[in-house]
């Protein structure tokens, strides 16, 4: 790491101090579908300007493609395996207990905006929800809160009360949060990370969905105004996981491998668990199991893969290799749901009630790992070529480093720029 206020180096990656306001948008669950629907439908202005001007195009998120992984691997530019972040909640093999990982003490890496504050360049970090806040506030020398527990005084900066949880307001008030920094002049460099509430709630070209979108495309066109550089990414997308009749299309993993092997013979964490269930249930399309007995995890394992709407299943030293993930945090094996199912431990451990017979929208799959990826100005010509690279499919690509990734954003809005 080096200690020039005007670079820095993390996770072998350089970084340049930004020398304009710059300011990194997580738009939490926003499925490029969202926005190809929105620039289609005429709604976004500002963005189809901004995909002329700067580039728009697709990236690929760290699996499992939950909130705490991505976040955390855009604002150290690494994947899990580096940072240790591996979902929003996980099993402590020591203990037994099960654990929200939300405590910087789970961190293995510095961050981005945390490094820079050390440096003198003044740092904002907003979020939706204060479990992230709790995450990145480490080193942080600069102004770091949620909207979800924003203070008197936050809410005289934005000119509004703290929104509820369950509302596309707790994105609007981080956003708005962070223009009225930048027009004071109080930050330099931006990391605003918003809530997925409305794409859980919502698919594209709904109404709601459409009014999020806008208000989003307008405080974007606001912070390009004031002359800062945004970048904007994801980190997931989403996906419908009902059945035609609109109930959960969901697998209770761990009721089936104890009906056929015993009880207590597994048991399964679902690692999108926070504590805002109620738009999804704690159901996603990631698993993590842990066995019992070892000498019957290949069976256990065959007998998850044998059940309709499963993917894939890895054994979990297999799965730490494959997607980058800390293997000392890893399960005895994983399992994936496809793109239109979800995955459960036991039926009684999961409330429903919240979706209130609205259909199931969730994440954490492979289906959920493409993302869009904005950058505000025009990129220079390597950039440029990178990032057109990486939006091949992926029999196209000639190599993994040509894939361009959600923790890519960074390094594409501090080094990436023309001029």
């Amino acid at each position: 790491m080096t200690r020039s206020p005007a670079t820095l180096s993390l996770n072998g990656r350089s970084y340049k101090a930004p020398s304009r306001p710059t300011v990194v948008i997580c738009a939490d669950g926003c499925d490029p579908a969202y926005i190809a629907r929105g620039l289609a439908d005429g709604i976004l202005p500002r963005i189809a300007r901004l995909r002329e001007e700067g580039f728009l195009g697709t990236a690929e998120a760290v699996m499992p493609s939950f909130t705490n992984p991505n976040n955390l691997s855009i604002v150290t530019g690494a994947p899990p395996s580096v940072h240790g972040i591996s979902g929003n909640y996980h099993l402590d093999r020591a203990s037994g207990a099960e654990v929200m990982m939300t405590d910087e003490s789970f961190l293995r890496s510095e961050t981005i905006p945390a490094l820079f504050s050390q440096r003198g360049v003044k740092t904002a970090v907003v979020t939706a929800k204060d479990k992230l806040r709790r995450l990145l506030k480490k080193g942080l020398e600069g102004i770091a809160f949620s909207s979800e527990c924003a203070n008197s005084a936050e809410e005289r900066l934005v000119g509004r009360e703290r929104p509820g949880i369950y509302s596309a307001d707790l994105s609007l008030f981080v956003l708005d949060a962070g223009i009225r920094l930048l027009e004071k002049g109080e930050a330099q460099l931006f990391y605003l990370s918003l809530s997925d509430y409305v794409e859980h709630a919502f698919p594209p070209g709904g109404g709601q969905a459409d009014a999020f979108l806008s208000a989003l495309d307008s405080r974007i066109g606001r912070f390009v105004e004031l002359g800062a550089v945004v970048g904007l990414v994801a980190d997931h997308g989403m996906n419908d996981k009902a059945r035609a009749d609109g109930s959960a299309n969901v697998i209770f993993l761990e009721d089936a491998l104890c009906r056929r092997f015993g009880a207590q013979s597994a048991r399964v964490i679902c690692p999108i668990t926070d504590p805002f269930v109620r738009h999804h249930g704690a159901l996603g399309s990631f698993v993590r199991v842990y066995v019992k007995d070892l000498s019957r995890s290949s069976a256990m394992m065959a007998a998850s893969s044998a059940l309709p709407g499963v993917a894939v299943v890895l054994e979990g030293s297999e799965a730490a290799r494959r997607f980058e993930l800390p293997p000392d945090r890893e399960a005895d094996f994983v399992v994936i749901g496809d793109r239109s199912t979800v995955l459960g431990s036991a039926a009684s451990k999961h409330d429903l009630a919240g979706l209130a017979g609205a259909r199931l929208r969730s994440h954490g799959g492979l289906g959920e790992l493409s993302v869009p990826f904005l950058i505000s100005r025009p990129l220079t010509a390597s950039y440029r070529e990178r990032a057109e690279k990486g939006g091949q499919t992926e029999s196209q690509k000639d190599s993994q480093k040509q894939r361009l990734r959600n923790f890519d954003i960074f390094d594409f809005a501090l080094n990436g720029i023309e001029g």
